[in-house]
């Protein structure tokens, strides 16, 4: 199927590896030009730098300055915007363990990134284009181990269905995607969840990622893959009518209809 991206140009933040790296190169293999954005060059992203559709621009997206800075750096138009940066830190210690410190830190990089990223470029993205914000499962099924994610990313989804309000007249989509367990460094790696989650209940990372796999009806985790083709689809003009919706990939963990 021809989704209709080929020429088209995207932005993607949070590309360095994961899920952003996966959206990067689907994208790419569906013809579009595609801008990376992530702090530091990963050897997946310098492998990519011989494709002339690609471009990597450095930028800490915990700098509001740096991200107002990002719309000289980007040239109009930009079909596609998908928010994809986050990170999910492991609170073992509870609710009273999270400090206000804490919490703006997972605010700053899981809402406010997207927000200023959003407000950045928006005047780059034409009447026609689209935004997808990648969220999270955490959002509805909130979890106390990362309460203050859970949160973010739950006003992710509360932003994205209101500006998909305010920009439907224009024919700009808002979209977002809640991932359940997805099979990247987030959750397996060495500072990820699986290995935070045994560390403070017991057990091995092992034994926690069987768990989760568990709680899935498909009995797996989804792929970064899997997550990018959810994103072109949703952003290919076929499916012009989609917008302020949250599309859910998680394996058939959440129960509820």
């Amino acid at each position: 199927m021809d989704l209709h991206l080929n020429g088209k140009t995207a932005i993607v933040t949070g590309a360095s590896r994961g899920i952003g790296l996966a959206i990067v190169r689907t994208l790419l293999a569906e013809g579009a030009h595609v801008t990376a954005i992530a702090k530091t060059v990963t050897d997946d992203i310098a492998a990519l730098q011989a494709d002339d559709r690609f471009r990597f621009v450095s930028v800490d997206l915990s700098d509001p300055a740096r991200i107002t800075a990002l719309a000289d750096e980007v040239d109009a138009p930009v079909d596609l915007l998908v928010n994809n940066v986050g990170a999910a830190p492991s609170r073992p210690g509870g609710f009273a363990s999270i400090t206000d410190d804490d919490w703006m830190r997972t605010y700053g990089l899981n809402t406010l990134a997207t927000v200023r990223v959003t407000r950045a470029l928006l005047g780059k993205i034409p009447d026609g284009g689209s935004i997808v914000n990648i969220a999270s499962e955490n959002s509805k099924l909130a979890d106390p181990l990362v309460m203050d994610y859970s949160a973010a990313k739950a006003a992710v989804l509360s932003f994205s269905k209101s500006l998909s309000k305010e920009l439907g007249p224009r024919g700009i989509r808002v979209n977002a995607i809640s991932p359940g367990p997805v099979a990247t460094a987030l959750w397996l790696g060495d500072g990820g969840v699986a290995k935070a989650v045994s560390a403070a209940g017991g057990g091995t990372p092992q034994e926690v990622r069987h768990g989760a796999e568990q709680a899935m009806v498909t009995g797996r985790f989804t792929t970064p893959e899997e997550v990018a083709a959810l994103v072109t689809m949703i952003a290919s003009p076929l499916l012009g009518n989609l917008t302020g919706a949250d599309i859910v990939i998680d394996g058939g963990m959440r129960q509820t209809m």
